[in-house]
């Protein structure tokens, strides 16, 4: 009669421990790997929140700008001002957004400074008139970027609002001057944001 040799229950009860303890170590990693990705995803939701709130805060620069040059219309803009945010000319080589070489950066110390609002974003903004040169924009040689602006009910022009036609120009009328307006906004965790609006 032959004999069957059988495992003992101890071998098996080890197997399974050693089954359980792999199990239980993959769970973990499991475990560690969500926590991480819920941590970044919450961090990330943050940082993009904080920068949807600087670019909204840009809005309070972009309005104060606005009313400080309808308050110095006029041949005060023709030049440079005594306040070192408003400039006549577009200042080609200077970099507004600090990517550049260190020597083209703007210095955002000089720019108006409109102090920090409820969500603690500080707003700076500066303006600068879209012509090559200061000076009075209907001359020459100052070459601004000049926008058309339809004519009164008194002018002889057709409202054609760009359309080409017989005897009547498509644009009559007057024309601005373009003003750029540039506002960064530093707000918590260092977030900065750069905005530019242009006014006419």
């Amino acid at each position: 009669m032959r004999h069957h040799a059988c495992r003992s229950p101890r071998n098996q009860h080890g197997v399974i421990l050693f089954i359980a303890l792999i199990v239980l170590v993959a769970m973990s990693l499991a475990g560690i790997a969500l926590m991480r990705s819920v941590d970044t995803n919450v961090l990330i939701a943050g940082n993009l929140a904080f920068r949807q709130g600087t670019t909204l805060a840009a809005d309070r620069g972009i309005e104060d700008a606005k009313t400080w040059l309808a308050a110095n219309a006029g041949t005060t803009l023709f030049s440079d001002q005594p306040v070192p945010y408003y400039w006549a000319n577009w200042q080609s080589g200077v970099d507004l957004v600090g990517i550049g070489s260190a020597a083209d950066d703007y210095n955002w110390n000089q720019a108006n400074n409109l102090g920090a609002d409820a969500g603690s974003n500080e707003v700076r903004y500066v303006i600068h008139r879209l012509c090559t040169t200061a000076g009075d924009p209907s001359g020459a040689g100052t070459s601004c970027v000049k926008a058309s602006v339809a004519a009164g009910s008194g002018s002889s022009g057709s409202g054609t609002k760009g359309a080409v036609g017989y005897g009547s120009a498509a644009l009559p009328g007057i024309s601005n001057t373009y003003y750029r307006v540039t506002v960064r906004v530093t707000g918590p965790r260092n977030t900065v944001s750069y905005v530019q609006a242009v006014l006419n």
